[in-house]
């Protein structure tokens, strides 16, 4: 895989360099911004990462242009990638650390987890995103995955605050029974903090981060109970989609890529 528009490249890391910038950008994103703990061997190599990275495949990227002569400081976006076939065969899913995934292993369709997925500060909301989110749709396609998952994050530990939007989401976008995975016991948070009738949508997704909401718009649900991880401060949900939708867009976007607007689409 590889697609190219402007000044940015979306591909699989191919080498150890290119899942040591993976992890460069995870450590400035989750670390030096978001506030995560890290080994201290982690922050004099300046890189986030864990056992799951080795099994994993590893959607990057690059900014062509970027300012920086370090390869490492090249690659502006990541997502972590682990379709059920690959979790089956190895370690198996990362989230499965948070939450009771069997229902997701044992589905008859393919599933694809989606892990540590983040795009550095300048940017966010931008081309360069538009343009990972056309790679994992390829990648989705390829693969005949039909039904995508994975942790996204609300930043803080603190639950109470995340009154609001927590209870918005519980109420408006749980999961179908079939895809309703739920957090682990021992971990369980309740995500039903007030009633539909306290509920204010707009302060509610007014709290809702950006990824959420974009999975929200193309069809997303969301599990039973939410997760406080300190290590990383945040209170994450279980995020779960069916892919078409996200594949109908990455085809229309070669379509239009074939009549030569790929630089109209992206910026």
């Amino acid at each position: 895989m590889r697609i190219e528009a402007g000044r940015f490249t979306v591909r699989l890391a191919e080498t150890e360099d290119d899942v040591a910038a993976a992890q460069r950008l995870r450590y400035r994103v989750f670390v030096e911004e978001m506030g995560a703990d890290a080994s201290p061997e982690e922050r004099a190599a300046r890189r986030e990462w864990d056992e799951f990275d080795p099994h994993f495949d590893h959607l990057i990227l690059i900014d062509n242009e970027a300012a920086s002569d370090d390869p490492l400081d090249r690659v502006v976006g990541v997502y972590r990638l682990m379709t059920g076939a690959m979790a089956r065969k190895g370690i198996g899913f990362y989230g499965a650390t948070e939450y009771d995934l069997t229902k997701l292993v044992h589905y008859p369709r393919e599933t694809l987890e989606l892990g540590r997925s983040c795009v550095g500060g300048g940017h966010r909301g931008g081309a360069g995103m538009h343009l990972l989110w056309t790679g994992l749709g390829q990648y989705v396609a390829e693969r005949g995955v039909e039904i995508m998952f994975g942790v996204a994050s609300f930043h803080g530990s603190d639950i109470a605050p995340l009154a609001q939007p927590l209870s918005y989401l519980h109420h408006n976008h749980l999961a179908p029974d079939d895809l309703r995975v739920r957090t682990l016991p021992e971990h369980f948070q309740n995500m039903d903090l007030l009633p539909p009738d306290q509920i204010s949508k707009v302060e509610a997704m007014r709290m809702i981060p950006a990824l959420i909401k974009a999975y929200l718009r193309l069809g997303g649900f969301v599990g039973e109970g939410a997760y406080v991880d300190r290590d990383f401060n945040t209170v994450d949900v279980c995020l779960l989609m069916d892919t078409s939708r996200m594949v109908e867009r990455y085809r229309a976007f070669y379509s239009r890529a074939d009549r030569g607007a790929a630089e109209r689409i992206l910026g």
